[in-house]
């Protein structure tokens, strides 16, 4: 019993962890979420407020792991050592679970097992990002940095010059081959864009051989995982979605072409999923939650006279749907527009964000 010996020893009591938002609070838990998000981080911070003889923790990709050993061993090797709290990663059904009072599993894709809880986990919103970020002395420093290279906890530490190799990793890590990665590759290059998945599929055919219904499947499983998310049209469930990825910054990654309106829109998402469920998007105004009837529009270097040909489209646009307010997404600006149906905002992204 190598394996499951070896794993009984791992200790988490001594990891320094920040926390987060989300927690673990069910016994019976499916962790999942995108690549490097922090699930085995929340795994880690569960099982800190264990005793170390309690719980064991098996990762199914550590190539020291022997899995037919565990799959055999495993239910007598919890008996025989009392253990309460059950731990696998990257589970993928390779054998069946024993008895065990807390079993807390993570896996690819979010999936449904009888009796457990599905949690799955994002990246940090900016708040968790600022709580993360010790290496900037004020706000502005950590969101300059959040803007450019994203949300995810590892690259905050990383020396700037790695960062973008980083990201890069982190893209192939979502994946299993070449065909994967070209199809997330074009679904980044396309945040904050109307497109379908007929003409992505279509432009990707001209570039190598891949079926329609493989193309979709792949777009569907980065879609359960959080990895990428399709915005509908408000109250038109056939209109083009608005592609985001869960990482704003990885269309940097991936491309030299500047699309800094993009960017600062899928950021902008990525703080309302956060906060709300019923997200939409309108012909002039990016973002609209119906259930506190607000519109939220991105413009990242708002000028009262440059933009108020916009300004009008979306006040009209919000008027015919008797919006109330409507906040515009800055990065740095702060004033108040008037008029005299609409309360209209122009808010600077970290405060908006932290309020």
């Amino acid at each position: 019993m190598k394996s499951l010996e070896a794993c009984y020893e791992i200790n988490f009591s001594k990891i320094n962890f920040i926390e987060r938002k989300i927690k673990i609070k069910n016994p019976r838990t499916i962790i999942s979420g995108a690549s490097k998000t922090g699930k085995s981080y929340l795994i880690y911070d569960f099982l800190s407020g264990f005793k170390v003889k309690d719980y064991i923790y098996i990762d199914l990709l550590d190539l020291r792991n022997d899995i037919n050993e565990i799959s055999q061993n495993l239910a007598k090797f919890i008996k025989m050592n009392e253990i309460t709290v059950l731990v696998i990663e990257n589970y993928n059904f390779q054998f069946e679970l024993p008895s065990c009072e807390y079993i807390i599993i993570s896996m690819i894709k979010p999936d449904k097992i009888k009796g457990f809880k599905n949690l799955i986990i994002g990246a940090l919103d900016f708040e968790e990002y600022l709580l993360h970020d010790n290496k900037h002395q004020n706000i502005t420093q950590s969101f300059n940095s959040f803007l450019k290279f994203g949300n995810l906890p590892e690259l905050i530490n990383i020396d700037e010059y790695k960062k973008i190799q980083r990201l890069q990793e982190i893209i192939y890590l979502q994946c299993k081959d070449e065909t994967e990665y070209e199809i997330f590759k074009i679904l980044i290059e396309n945040i904050d864009e109307k497109k379908s998945l007929f003409q992505l599929f279509n432009t990707l055919k001209l570039k190598f051989k891949i079926s329609k219904d493989k193309f979709y499947e792949i777009c569907k499983f980065y879609e359960n995982n959080k990895s990428i998310y399709f915005l509908q049209k408000y109250n038109q469930e056939k209109a083009t979605k608005k592609i985001y990825s869960y990482n704003h910054s990885f269309f940097n990654a991936v491309s030299y072409t500047k699309k800094f309106k993009n960017e600062f829109s899928n950021l902008v998402f990525l703080e309302l999923i956060n906060k709300f469920d019923d997200i939409y998007y309108l012909d002039s105004i990016d973002f609209y939650i119906p259930s506190k009837n607000i519109a939220i529009v991105p413009i990242p270097f708002f000028n009262t006279f440059l933009t108020s040909n916009l300004v009008k489209k979306i006040i009209k646009n919000a008027q015919e749907l008797n919006i109330s307010e409507v906040n515009i997404i800055s990065i740095s600006n702060n004033e108040k527009i008037s008029d005299s149906k609409l309360k209209i905002n122009v808010i600077p992204f970290y405060e908006w964000a932290l309020s």
